[in-house]
C-alpha cells in the first residue's frame, strides 16, 4: 500500500519529515521519497528503493543535505513517488496512495484531449502520480481539480501536494484510509498514522473525514473542500493485519481490536465445544500475536512463542518481488524454540489466510521440529475477493486466493454463487471448505473468524466498514 507525512512549519522540519515518514514503513517495501522546498533552494527531491535496506539507511545522508520548513515524505509499494509536477496551477510535488484500476484509459484520454506526453518510468508504465497531476491540471485550482480526480479514478487516491506556499492533502472520498492532522507550538503536520507524529511531540489536532480537502500552513489548517462523514467505508483488513499495533484509526487502536478479536475467536470455539486441547496458544509473529493473546486469555490455555521471527535483515517477508524469494525469505527468518515444539499440541493464530503459500511453509517447518498437532485459527473470515480499492490481498487471477481454488475445483463457476455459505463455518459447504484447508496446509483443525466477529472487534457500525475482500461490499 503506502503512506505519507507532512510538515508545515515555522522551522526547519526536514528531519522531523524524515523520523514521521520512516514510521509509515509498516505500510510499504518497495520505495521511499522526499521532497522540501526553500526559497533559498528551490524544491529538493529524493527517491530511493528500499526493498533490500530500510528507509532511515538509504535517507539520512538525503536529509541532512535537504533543507525546508515545508516538506513531504512517502512510503510506496508502487511507483516512485514524490514526483515534481509542473503546470498553470504551478510547480509542485505530489505523492498519492491508493489504487488506480483505469490508469490505462486516464492516460489515453488526456493524450487524446491534448496532454502532450507523460514520462514513463522503466517498465514502460506512466507513474500514477504523474497521471494525478494531469487531471489535477484539468482544472483551475487545486481544489476543483482533486475533486474532479477522485471522480475519474476507479479506484482509491488519498494525496499529499506539497507547493511552496504550504501543503495539500486530501482523504480518499471513500474514507478507505485515514488522514491526521497534528499541530505543535511551531506548526502543523499531516500524517497517516497518529503515533508517528506523536513521537515528535504533535498533538492530534484533528483527523479529515472522508473527501476532505485542506491547506496546511504553519499557522493553521483550512478546509479547502468539506468531506462527507457519511461516506466513511474504512479498510477493516487495517486493524486485522496492515495496521502497527500502536496505529489508532477512527477512534479504535489495533492492538485492543486484535485483543478483543482473539477473545470472540476462543469465546466461538467454547460455545461450539470445538475448543482444541493444546499446550499452547501461538501467534504468527507479528500481526497474529495480539489475536494470539486474546485467545489465552480467553481460552485458559497458556500463550507461547514457539518460534521466533529473525527481523534483523527482513523485516517483512514479502519485501523481495520474486514469489519463490518471498517464501525462502519466510522460511529463513523462522527460527524455532525446540522445547516449546517437540512433542507440543499446538494451535496458532495468524492475521489471514490469502494464498496458504507461506502457511503451508510454517506448518511443516513446526511438524519438522517435533509438533505432534498444528491447529489454526486464521483472525479474519476467508478472503473471497482481491481488493480493488487499495493494494491489499493483490492477485492477478481471485484463483490464486485459495478458498476461490478450492471453490472453483468443486463447483466450477456456479461456486461464486455460494461464498456467503462457504464462508460459513455451520454450512455444509463451509465445512467442506475448512476440511479441504486441512488437509492441503496439513492442518489438525481450522476456523476462521466470523464476518459478525471482525465487525464486533472493530466497534464501529457495519455502515463505516469496508469488507469487500471477505464479502464482496465496498
Amino acid at each position: 500500500m503506502g503512506g505519507f507525512f507532512g510538515i508545515a512549519s515555522a522551522n526547519d522540519c526536514v528531519t522531523d519529515v524524515f523520523f514521521g515518514t520512516d514510521y509509515h514503513s509498516h505500510l510499504g517495501t518497495r520505495r521511499g521519497g522526499m521532497a522540501a522546498f526553500s526559497p533559498e533552494l528551490g524544491f529538493q527531491r529524493s527517491i530511493h528503493s528500499i526493498e533490500n535496506s530500510p528507509f532511515r539507511t538509504k535517507f539520512e545522508k538525503d536529509a541532512d543535505g535537504m533543507r525546508g520548513k515545508l516538506c513531504i515524505g512517502c512510503i510506496s509499494d508502487s511507483d516512485p513517488q514524490p514526483i515534481l509536477v509542473t503546470s498553470k496551477l504551478g510547480l509542485y510535488a505530489v505523492c498519492n496512495v491508493g489504487i488506480m484500476n483505469n490508469a490505462a484509459e486516464l492516460s489515453a484520454e488526456l493524450l487524446e484531449n491534448g496532454c502532450a506526453n507523460f514520462e514513463a518510468m522503466s517498465s514502460g508504465k506512466i507513474n500514477s502520480s504523474a497521471v494525478i497531476g494531469a487531471l489535477i491540471a484539468q482544472k483551475n485550482s487545486f481544489t476543483d481539480g482533486i475533486r474532479y480526480a477522485q471522480e475519474k479514478i476507479d479506484g482509491t487516491m488519498s494525496l499529499i501536494i506539497l507547493t511552496k506556499d504550504c501543503i495539500i492533502a486530501a482523504r480518499d472520498k471513500a474514507g478507505r484510509l485515514p488522514i491526521i492532522i497534528g499541530k505543535r507550538e511551531d506548526g502543523y503536520c499531516v500524517s497517516q498514522e497518529s503515533f508517528a507524529f506523536q513521537k515528535l511531540g504533535y498533538s492530534t489536532f484533528r483527523e479529515l473525514s472522508a473527501g476532505e480537502i485542506v491547506r496546511v500552513t504553519e499557522n493553521g489548517c483550512e478546509t479547502l473542500s468539506e468531506g462527507n462523514e457519511n461516506a466513511t467505508r474504512i479498510c477493516s483488513f487495517l486493524w486485522t493485519y496492515y495496521g502497527y499495533p500502536t496505529a489508532v484509526y477512527e477512534g479504535v487502536t489495533v492492538e485492543g481490536m486484535r485483543n478483543r478479536n482473539g477473545e470472540l475467536m476462543a469465546q466461538a470455539d467454547i460455545d461450539n465445544n470445538c475448543l482444541p486441547d493444546v499446550d499452547y496458544v501461538c501467534g504468527i509473529p507479528d500481526s497474529g500475536t495480539a489475536h494470539a493473546i486474546g485467545y489465552a486469555n480467553r481460552s485458559g490455555i497458556p500463550f507461547a512463542r514457539p518460534f521466533i521471527k529473525y527481523t534483523p535483515t527482513w523485516p517483512r517477508s514479502f519485501m523481495p518481488q520474486s514469489q519463490a524469494m518471498r517464501n525462502q525469505v519466510a522460511k529463513m527468518k523462522l527460527i524455532p524454540v525446540h522445547e516449546l515444539i517437540d512433542g507440543k499440541r499446538l494451535l496458532f493464530i495468524d492475521d489471514s489466510i490469502v494464498r496458504g503459500t507461506q502457511m503451508r511453509e510454517t506448518v511443516e517447518f513446526l511438524y519438522e521440529n517435533g509438533a505432534k498437532e498444528v491447529h489454526m485459527r486464521s483472525a479474519c473470515p476467508p478472503i473471497m475477493h482481491g481488493c480493488k480499492f487499495l493494494n491489499f490481498s493483490r492477485s492477478t487471477s481471485e484463483l490464486e486466493l485459495i478458498a476461490r481454488q478450492i471453490i472453483q475445483e468443486a463447483e466450477g463457476d456456479e461456486g461464486v454463487k455460494f461464498l456467503e455459505e462457504y464462508s460459513n463455518s455451520h454450512t455444509e459447504r463451509g465445512k467442506k471448505l475448512r476440511d479441504e484447508i486441512c488437509r492441503r496446509l496439513k492442518l489438525t483443525s481450522l476456523e476462521f473468524q466470523s464476518l459478525e466477529g471482525t465487525k464486533k472487534a472493530i466497534g464501529l457500525d457495519e455502515c463505516k466498514l469496508c469488507t469487500y475482500c471477505w464479502n464482496g461490499k465496498g
